[in-house]
């Protein structure tokens, strides 16, 4: 079917082509734009383009579309700053925006998510903290094998593994020999994990998927390296294994414990008791000792008990782990004058975010990764008594529609 301007009260239909113009930007990487009185999102596209798209999904109130055809660039719009993603992978679904526009359009989403789902609560400017890369960030990656054991990114909503070029996020030398002509072979069907350490030690090793409702994966052979990695906050080094979480950007961690040391530093008493929640293997516990000392009694808690044994071998005993979902222990644990929160992308859940409210601590710093569910606990907090004070938004996925954001709350 051609491309067609609808008038507002004709039907989109299932493979329907239209031309429409993206006027805001979603959360999640999609435009929208307007056709019929029906808002269509469009991934991919940014504030400003005009597209010939094809109607993919038809609902009451919105519509999908894949673009077809970009008819008239947004300002917004360069080339691409990543061969992998230009070749159809899906690492860097923002990689044809402006990188000097895109810390200003993503803290633009923050703001509309928290409009649109705190409204009511009174919101302070988002800010920017700005890490300076915008490709050559990234520490760790995972990759997919294709049958012929060529490692790569895989392509956009596919299990089609784009072998011919490394994304633009790798560091320089993680993905040296790895991706791309003349690489080395893997297991057909295999994932490999990439990282590169803190100490400049590559370590390579393919991993079997975690089993539905299991959260660790099994390493099923170790190709380069110890698979020990060693990764550095302050003086403080942790030992985990390749597989284990760690912040990507190689400049997050330094960013986000600058925020942390830093309010906590001004809205508590010296030397009180925290808690790092959703805490991993304590990555934030150097920032809490900046703020509290060094002797600080901090209790960690992590439903994963091998972080919480990482953070456990890490730390003296003033530092305490607990294994154990956030709302299910809080309660138990002393009242503290700090509260560090990092959830998952899903947000704290409303029971937890209650629970740490009722201990009265001076200060909160909650970092979220989604704007929606991050806005979600923004509000759930107003509702407890905590006013946000400050809201930071840190580009640490640069290329991606991701952010991370920093709240920090006060009674």
């Amino acid at each position: 079917m051609s491309a067609k301007l609808l008038n507002r009260d004709a039907k989109l239909h299932v493979g329907d082509e239209i031309t429409i113009e993206i006027t805001r930007a979603a959360h999640g990487g999609e435009g929208i734009g307007v056709a019929t009185g029906i808002v269509i999102f469009v991934p991919g596209t940014f504030i400003g383009d005009i597209l010939q798209c094809e109607i993919t999904q038809v609902k009451k109130k919105f519509a999908r579309a894949m673009a077809k055809e970009v008819v008239t660039p947004s300002p917004l719009r360069v080339d691409s700053r990543c061969p992998a993603a230009a070749h159809g992978a899906g690492c860097c679904d923002f990689a044809t925006i402006d990188p000097e526009a895109e810390d200003e359009y993503k803290a633009a989403i923050v703001r509309d998510q928290l409009t649109r789902l705190a409204s009511g609560v009174k919101i302070p400017p988002v800010g920017i903290t700005k890490l300076g890369l915008t490709t050559k960030w990234r520490t760790r990656m995972r990759l997919g094998v294709d049958k012929d054991g060529n490692a790569g990114s895989r392509k956009l909503r596919s299990n089609t593994v784009i072998v011919d070029e490394p994304c633009s996020q790798a560091v320089p030398g993680l993905l040296d020999g790895v991706v791309g002509p003349g690489a080395r072979k893997f297991s057909p069907g295999a994932e490999v994990i990439v990282v590169l350490d803190d100490e400049s030690d590559r370590h390579i090793v393919e991993v079997r998927r975690a089993a539905r409702g299991r959260r660790s994966e099994k390493i099923t052979r170790n190709i380069e390296g110890s698979g020990e990695v060693v990764q550095t906050v302050g003086t403080t080094k942790f030992r985990l294994p390749a597989t284990a979480f760690w912040q990507a950007h190689t400049k997050a961690i330094p960013a986000y414990s600058e925020i942390i040391s830093s309010a906590l530093s001004s809205m508590c008493p010296p030397a009180g008791i925290a808690w790092d929640l959703y805490g991993g293997v304590g990555a934030f516990v150097p920032a809490i000792q900046t703020a509290f000392g060094p002797l600080a009694e901090i209790h960690s808690v992590e439903v994963s008990p091998y972080a919480a044994r990482v953070g456990r071998q890490t730390f003296d005993s003033n530092v305490h782990f607990h294994t154990a979902a956030v709302e299910k222990i809080v309660e138990k644990l002393p009242t503290p004058s700090a509260v560090v929160l990092d959830p998952p992308r899903s947000g704290a859940t409303a029971t937890a975010i209650t629970a740490i409210a009722k201990a009265k601590p001076y200060c909160v710093v909650h970092i979220g990764c989604d704007p929606a569910t991050f806005a979600r606990d923004i509000k759930i907090w107003d509702a407890e008594g905590y006013s946000v004070k400050t809201i930071t938004m840190l580009n640490a996925f640069p290329a991606t529609h991701h952010c991370e954001t920093i709240a920090v709350l006060a009674p």
